[in-house]
């Protein structure tokens, strides 16, 4: 009972074996400061700066807004799902040594400092802006040099929960939210909004698309737009020809559309094939809604063991070949895998605040969770692991064990050798110092 607190745990134990209960010392999450040393090379720090605003005074400012703001980021890189693991990270040596020299020693924030963080100051409208900012001028940073045509992708997500504003949703038969992604053909979100559980799934599609449109043809390159049936609608079709972007949107079926492929759709004569038949059929379409007739693409499959074939339309004002848009259209298919990842590895889902602004706020943070991720993965990763799934990230390299020893001019820390290893860990620093350095 009168033991000392750091002495080492001897009772009723092995007497060979000696025991030391040191977290402050011991983190799992070493692979972190990699991210760390490619977030300040993108000028991280200078975008924090620019658009959040700090009113805090006096001994409030212990922490400063850009160690908080990693700190939210970072936690969901690492797949921790919310503030309440904010008491045991804030002792966590990867988490101090994250942000700046002056929380090495007391430490990151804590549940309470982090949660107020994100519920009050991030809540307010020109801080909610601000994070939207930095993350399309985090993703832009990178975009010099990309290709001159720009896709983009447009997808909603249920988000389950009881919160303020959530409703019941038919088609995904669950008490949720409803919110609208926007992502380009390298991965990154480009943008969020957060929507009631009720919505159609187009529902404030212009808010989100048509900004991004206007930003990328003021930098010269070509637009190109790509979703599923949700967004067929008519008022999109027009705003993308009066702006002179290109979509391969999915279209719904309809008797009339099948009139117009009637003879694909009789199954050839003979033993059928193990191999599906397809074939593809162009066609001009107006339906009564248009204004004009549109050109629609449709593809008719045949399977072994199908009495059915399968069929898919497309409207498009691509110039190219059925075959070559129905591929291109097929290519839609990976922002389910982003969805996907950012479901599981940041947890883009977990919205748990009670105010629906709250929950705007932890959605922009997930994303920019994910996007500094897709980051790290585009910019960093060696070849051979280049296609590694966020998820896989984080669990082989983000999970990296660690020990932080303490010297007196400088700190050590002993990282274990797995997947993240010397070789691997000295080639993704040589990656990120060839990037580009911040400005100012």
């Amino acid at each position: 009972m009168g033991e000392k607190e750091n002495q080492p745990f001897q009772l009723c134990f092995n007497p060979f074996l000696k025991v030391d209960f040191q977290g402050s010392r011991v983190t799992s999450d070493g692979g972190l400061l990699l991210v760390r040393e490619l977030d300040e090379r993108l000028g991280l720090s200078l975008l924090i700066a620019e658009h959040i605003t700090d009113d805090r005074r006096g001994k409030n400012t212990q922490l400063p807004l850009p160690d908080l703001l990693r700190q939210s980021i970072y936690s969901r890189l690492a797949g921790y799902e919310d503030v309440n693991d904010a008491e045991r990270l804030s002792r966590d040596p990867t988490f101090r040594l994250i942000g700046s020299e002056k929380i090495w020693e007391r430490g990151a924030a804590l549940t309470s400092r982090l949660h107020w963080f994100e519920t009050e100051v991030l809540t307010q409208d020109e801080n909610l802006d601000g994070l939207s900012r930095i993350n399309r001028e985090l993703i832009a940073k990178v975009a010099v040099d990309s290709p001159q045509r720009v896709v983009l992708d447009m997808d909603e997500i249920p988000v389950y929960g009881q919160q303020e504003q959530s409703a019941y949703n038919g088609h995904f038969e669950s008490t949720c939210y409803h919110p609208l992604l926007l992502f380009n053909a390298d991965g990154d979100c480009l943008g969020a909004k957060l929507r009631p559980g009720n919505v159609h799934s187009a529902e404030d599609w212009e808010e989100l698309l048509l900004p991004e449109i206007e930003r990328q043809r003021s930098t010269g390159k070509e637009v190109v737009f790509r979703a599923d049936a949700a967004f067929a609608k008519p008022e999109i079709y027009e705003a993308m020809e009066e702006r002179g972007v290109k979509y391969a949107i999915r279209l719904p079926a309809n008797d009339s559309l099948e009139r117009d492929i009637e003879e694909l759709l009789t199954r050839p004569v003979g033993r059928p094939s193990h191999k599906p038949i397809v074939w593809y059929k162009g066609f001009l379409y107006q339906a009564a809604s248009w204004k004009t007739a549109r050109r629609v693409v449709a593809k008719v499959e045949f399977h072994a063991g199908e009495m059915f074939p399968r069929v898919g339309f497309i409207v498009t004002n691509l110039e190219t070949d059925s075959r070559a848009v129905v591929r291109f259209y097929n290519k839609r298919g990976t922002a389910e895998q982003w969805i996907k990842e950012g479901k599981q590895a940041v947890k883009m889902t977990r919205l748990s605040c009670h105010r629906f602004r709250s929950n705007e706020v932890r959605l922009v943070l997930s994303v920019l969770a994910y996007n500094l991720g897709n980051l790290w993965r585009r910019l960093a990763l060696p070849m051979r692991i280049e296609k590694w799934s966020l998820t896989s990230l984080q669990q082989r390299l983000v999970k990296t064990g660690g020990r932080l020893v303490k010297h007196a001019r400088y700190y050590w820390l002993l990282l274990a050798e797995g997947h993240l290893n010397r070789r691997r860990f000295g080639a993704m620093l040589r990656r990120i110092a060839m990037l580009p350095a911040p400005a100012g």
